[in-house]
């Protein structure tokens, strides 16, 4: 045998043996071991012990904390002992969902879609914004414009203001009627295109007393215009 061979053999057994020593040493794998056990830091610790989610109910919040801030929402829009700001708590408690100033952020954009809407004569915007007496109003004036050729041309300027002035609950529905200041642009054309009322380069403030109302009970979170009325 060689010198090289020699030295091959050297190396096998020396390999056999570290790899028995090295199963000695950390064992064998068999199937049925335990999982590792988790490293518990010592924050986890301050903790103290985690609960079985699965066998915890949580319970309502019941603290005053959101009802205190349900109150503030409503001083903010309403002046506090005012028939205003008892029948918006009322309906707060009822509804539980509503947010004053998210209403009114809502009828600000709802205002501008509206107008904008009957004047450009987009039925499906209008339909969907609408309590059905009020679009059958709306419908029947657009109806009245188209057969006489008439076209309206208008810019939204803007809304200077938007208050709440009345809040009710009838029959489990929501009313609420705002008062909307605004700015707008609108000029009427006959079919020959002559200016038959309005301007077309003059801003004029508009006052519209509009109400909402919203079916408490309903899934549907949206609010529909059932009553408009013109403040001169």
């Amino acid at each position: 045998m060689g010198s090289n061979d020699l030295i091959t053999l050297f190396f096998l057994v020396a390999a056999v043996l570290i790899f028995l020593q090295l199963r000695s040493v950390l064992g064998r794998r068999t199937g049925h071991e335990k999982p590792p056990t988790e490293t518990v830091s010592p924050r986890d610790v301050a903790r103290g012990p985690v609960e079985d989610d699965s066998k915890v109910v949580t319970l309502p919040r019941r603290d005053n904390v959101d009802e205190e801030q349900r109150n503030a929402d409503i001083d903010a829009v309403a002046k506090p002992d005012t028939p205003l700001n008892t029948s918006l708590r009322a309906l707060v408690k009822e509804d539980p969902s509503f947010r004053p100033k998210e209403f009114l952020n809502g009828v600000r954009m709802a205002y501008e879609m509206i107008v904008m809407a009957f004047a450009d004569g987009d039925r499906k915007t209008l339909k969907g914004l609408l309590s059905n007496e009020v679009y059958d109003g709306f419908e029947a004036a657009i109806a009245e414009r188209e057969a006489k050729g008439e076209v309206i041309k208008s810019t939204f300027v803007g809304i200077d203001k938007c208050d709440m002035t009345q809040v009710s609950i009838k029959d489990g529905e929501s009313q609420v009627t705002v008062r909307i200041v605004s700015q707008l642009i609108s000029a009427t054309f006959d079919k020959a295109g002559t200016l038959i009322d309005g301007d077309q380069e003059t801003v004029a403030d508009v006052i519209d007393i509009w109400t909402f109302a919203r079916d408490i009970g309903s899934r549907d979170p949206n609010w529909k215009l059932v009553a408009t009325e013109s403040e001169q």
